[in-house]
């Protein structure tokens, strides 16, 4: 299984290749925590190691890039950069976490000294220049960024429920945090996921899932019309750790694998010259989109193509790769009424990579099985009966400020659809993108409260796994002539291809 050529050209921002050497263990994943003591070891040092291993199992930052509005055009590339060269510095904090637990359990003040000074330090200069940056380009940066330099430690156990926590550390003094309750590895070196981040299908409640930032743009009335694109499962085995979206001319700007299908020429240092001249993988040869999302791995000790590169293995992303059987990408209208065309290079994110540590405002994915589609569930992996398929699926945001292809943060020139199905003041409907993959995966067993051979979407390190984490990309490269025919179909009522 091999990954696409990347290109080598001048970034548009400063191109960043994680500066941690690669931990390998057998599986050549991220070793995460010694939390158990040798089998020599006296009882006492044992219990010290675990309690320090559950007091703090990963970093929790907050986002930057989520407050960061009104970026001059001609600085994003550099605010970008400087944004990603952050997400390598927490990257290179939770592997010193992960591999410092002896230390850690000899020194109460080791994580706050050691670990999480320094990086408060380094964010700080990155948030300065981030400021500098946009200030020259004769924008106005908020001065109060570097209240968000300050991370803390915490259980993998405890979640947020709003954004990151500033301060200075926390749990870094070595006090217990949360219930002290020890994450285990599974025996396969790497964070996660857990026994608790999986639920039976048969113990979802019905109809019971919060779905506000999923709400489907479609219904009885308006626009009730769908266009379905067939852009295969990726069997060109197209793979990379880029994010064009978030981090454009950025190597590993993602610190995990994406699966891409649509359009083939989809690294960090695509332009949209490139993805507009690129071929497609979309059985309509008008629609040179690109879709993409985190792979998803069974962690069966699979020595993958990225087993030792930056992205897989060596920052925790182990395990044989999962293709989808099934990706449906289908286009579907507003109720209340038409939509309009989206315009070319429309970007969108939707979901939140970082949801274990930002909290669930932004998270978006839903898990269920097939034969249980009314039982969904965002904070868990189900565990599906025999025969029956884990899906995943996700409802993009469907209104458009009207102006932009992009915003300083990637999120605020589209909005979801409100409660009542019509878009915010100021915001107009386009079709809204839904994504269902279906995969076929031996279900995991959890025996003893530890999961066996476990499946896990790829994430950023300090997000352990969580399917919380899981997100979904999308950038709009469909001629003008397929764009109004998808919406002209989604406007009539009817369902084309």
């Amino acid at each position: 299984m091999g990954r696409n050529t990347r290109k080598r050209r001048t970034p548009l921002a400063t191109r960043i290749v994680a500066g941690a050497a690669a931990l390998a263990v057998a599986g050549g994943g991220l070793i995460w925590a010694n939390f158990y003591a040798s089998a020599h070891e006296e009882d006492s040092g044992r219990n010290r190691t675990r309690s320090a291993a559950a007091q703090i199992a990963t970093i929790d930052c907050p986002d930057v890039g989520q407050r960061i509005r009104d970026v001059p055009d001609r600085a994003r590339g550099e605010v970008d950069g400087e944004l990603a060269s952050m997400d390598s510095q927490i990257t290179d904090a939770y592997q010193r976490l992960a591999t410092t637990r002896q230390a850690q359990a000899g020194d109460a003040r080791f994580v706050q000294n050691s670990i999480l000074g320094p990086l408060k330090d380094r964010r700080k200069a990155l948030i300065d220049r981030i400021q500098l940056e946009i200030n020259r380009a004769g924008g106005r940066a908020d001065d109060t960024l570097d209240e968000l330099a300050g991370c803390q430690g915490r259980p993998a156990d405890q979640q947020q429920d709003g954004g990151g926590q500033n301060g200075d550390g926390g749990q870094g003094d070595g006090g217990q945090n949360g219930d002290g309750q020890d994450q285990d590895d599974n025996g396969n070196g790497v964070a996660g996921p857990v026994a608790d981040d999986f639920i039976d299908i048969n113990d979802v409640r019905p109809n019971s899932r919060d779905s506000r930032n999923g709400l489907a743009a479609d219904g009885d009335g308006g626009s009730t019309g769908t266009f379905t694109t067939d852009c295969g499962v990726n069997e060109n085995n197209l793979f990379n750790s880029d994010n064009l979206i978030a981090a454009p001319g950025v190597d590993n700007g993602a610190h995990h694998t994406h699966d891409y299908v649509g359009n083939q020429d989809n690294d960090a240092f695509s332009s949209d010259e490139d993805l507009a001249n690129a071929d497609t993988s979309c059985r309509n040869q008008g629609d040179r989109s690109t879709y993409y999302w985190p792979v998803l791995r069974l962690q069966d000790g699979t020595r993958e193509f990225d087993a030792d590169d930056q992205g897989g293995g060596a920052e925790g992303n182990i395990g044989r790769i999962l293709k989808p059987a099934r990706a449906e990408l289908r286009f579907v209208g507003n109720r209340r009424g038409d939509v309009v065309a989206m315009p070319k290079f429309l970007r969108v994110i939707t979901g939140d990579a970082k949801s274990f540590t930002n909290g669930d405002a932004n998270a978006n994915t839903s898990w269920s099985c097939s034969g249980f589609e009314d039982r969904q569930v965002t904070d868990k992996y189900p565990l599906c009966p025999e025969g029956s398929q884990v899906l995943r699926t996700t409802n993009f945001q469907s209104c458009w400020d009207g102006q932009n292809i992009d915003s300083a943060n990637h999120r605020d020139h589209m909005a979801f659809v409100q409660e009542d199905g019509g878009c915010p003041n100021g915001f107009q409907a386009v079709p809204q993108l839904q994504v269902r993959l279906a995969y076929d995966i031996p279900t995991p067993t959890v025996v003893n409260g530890q999961v066996r051979n476990p499946y896990a979407v790829d994430s950023f390190p300090e997000q352990l796994h969580k399917p919380i984490t899981d997100h979904n990309d999308f950038i709009n490269v469909m001629d003008e002539d397929l764009m109004n025919e998808v919406v002209d179909c989604v406007n009539r009522g009817e369902d084309c291809q």
